[in-house]
């Protein structure tokens, strides 16, 4: 029997979708990226959320990418086709084929081991590379998606893609550009990206990528951030930003300092970035704030100010009494989109298993007869004021933290999880236009 993810007589999120990284996919890749579109249309969604679809890092990481625009190379094989014009892509393509294959050349050297003229991008020593090769790959994502986004087009799917807010010091973008970042004079960082100290870590936690000189992005008039944002926006119809605090601060490391305790905030950029992204996309709509965590009240009127959507995720709202909590079902407001959890959170299942008696018994005040855990927060977050309701896959399954795609903080074990189609059940997301 199909399961039915929503009750007829309450108000509904508008519309409906489901977090699934094509790495989780049966085969590992984009070749059953269309099958996946014709389940969404049968369990009436309309939305495909995915993590970024930049090369990850040695531990899988999508988000701490080597590129801020280049697509992995393994999410089509060399028998796709490679009709596309690249044109729209000369801003960073080349300085990602030269990347690629020096870095190959240098037995996977970071940047900054390379001999001077490498590292400093001296033009007789790149001349000499060939980087066609590279080009090809790119050229045949980008003819694979291509496919894709217009079978998603014609299939009433809009694809959701993710834009982390830092790279890392061994990539393409801070080798072609160093200036924009916040390098001394041998290319190595002088602070690092992180958050602080908090309940859930005593150490906080050192991310390692490196931080903008948001003064020299000014001095460029953004045009870093303007290409990232329009080739973000040639993929997908939606972009999460990640960790969109970052854009009114950041919370800055000593490169030397072992964890994230000795770091400082630093003021970000605010509205002066937010002004030229907007002028890149159509809506304010097509960009979603990723505002979790600790978030003082200035960042959510930044977010508010500019008409962004925020995030809420169910998760998060049954962990205390606070009747402010943001994340609590009767808060969650028009100007978000709602998750019963992330890509960062342990599946319903699981979150449950952990869960101390007074989380229980918040969520059981809500909780109808017969009806398991996850299909209560799909519910609640079907029945939200929210605009979207993403579910991550894994809680459609039921599945437990051996499902989890990421636990924050470690380097291992993480970004593996895959489905086969024969394990998914029939199930209905169908929300309707809230009541007035």
């Amino acid at each position: 029997m199909s399961k039915v993810f929503h009750d007829s007589g309450r108000s509904m999120a508008l519309h409906s979708g489901i977090l699934c990284h094509p790495t989780s996919l049966p085969s590992g890749d984009l070749a059953e990226a269309e099958r996946f579109i014709d389940m969404l249309v049968d369990s009436k969604a309309s939305l495909w959320q995915l993590l970024p679809l930049t090369p990850p890092d040695e531990h899988a990481s999508p988000y701490s990418s080597p590129s801020a625009f280049a697509a992995w190379d393994g999410w089509v094989g060399e028998s796709a086709g490679s009709e596309f014009n690249i044109s729209a892509e000369s801003y960073w393509l080349e300085d990602w084929a030269l990347y690629q294959v020096i870095k190959k050349e240098q037995d996977g050297k970071p940047w900054f081991e390379w001999p001077d003229e490498l590292k400093n991008r001296d033009a007789a020593a790149m001349a000499r590379y060939s980087t066609v090769g590279v080009i090809e790959e790119q050229k045949r994502f980008m003819h694979r998606w291509t496919e894709i986004k217009e079978y998603a087009k014609n299939s009433g799917v809009s694809i959701i893609g993710d834009l982390p807010i830092f790279i890392a010091h061994d990539s393409a973008d801070v080798w072609a550009h160093k200036e924009l970042f916040q390098l001394d004079e041998e290319g190595q960082p002088v602070v690092v990206a992180g958050v602080p100290p908090d309940y859930f870590n005593e150490d906080g936690q050192r991310w390692g990528m490196v931080l903008y000189d948001w003064q020299s992005h000014e001095d460029e008039k953004w045009e870093w951030w303007r290409q990232r944002m329009r080739r973000m926006l040639r993929l997908f119809d939606m972009v999460r930003v990640d960790h969109f605090r970052g854009f009114h601060s950041a919370w800055a490391i000593p490169a030397d300092a072992k964890t994230a305790k000795a770091g400082t905030w630093q003021e970000g950029p605010k509205g002066a970035l937010i002004e030229q992204l907007l002028e890149v996309a159509d809506s304010p709509r097509q960009i979603i704030a990723e505002d979790l965590g600790i978030i003082p009240p200035e960042v959510v009127e930044l977010r508010k100010r500019y008409d962004l959507e925020g995030m809420a995720v169910l998760h998060f709202g049954f962990d205390d009494n606070n009747a402010d909590n943001p994340h609590r079902p009767e808060n969650i407001a028009s100007d978000q989109v709602v998750y019963t959890g992330t890509h960062d959170n342990d599946t319903t299942i699981g979150w449950w298993k952990s869960a101390p008696s007074e989380r229980r018994a918040r969520v059981e005040r809500h909780r109808k007869d017969g009806e398991s855990v996850p299909r209560c927060l799909i519910r609640l977050a079907l029945e939200s004021a929210a605009s979207m309701a993403i579910i991550p896959l894994q809680d459609i399954m039921e599945l437990g933290s051996e499902a989890r795609m990421n636990m924050p903080g470690t380097g291992h074990g993480n970004w593996k999880w895959q489905f086969e189609w024969e394990e998914i059940p029939d199930f209905t997301l169908e929300p309707v236009e809230s009541e007035s």
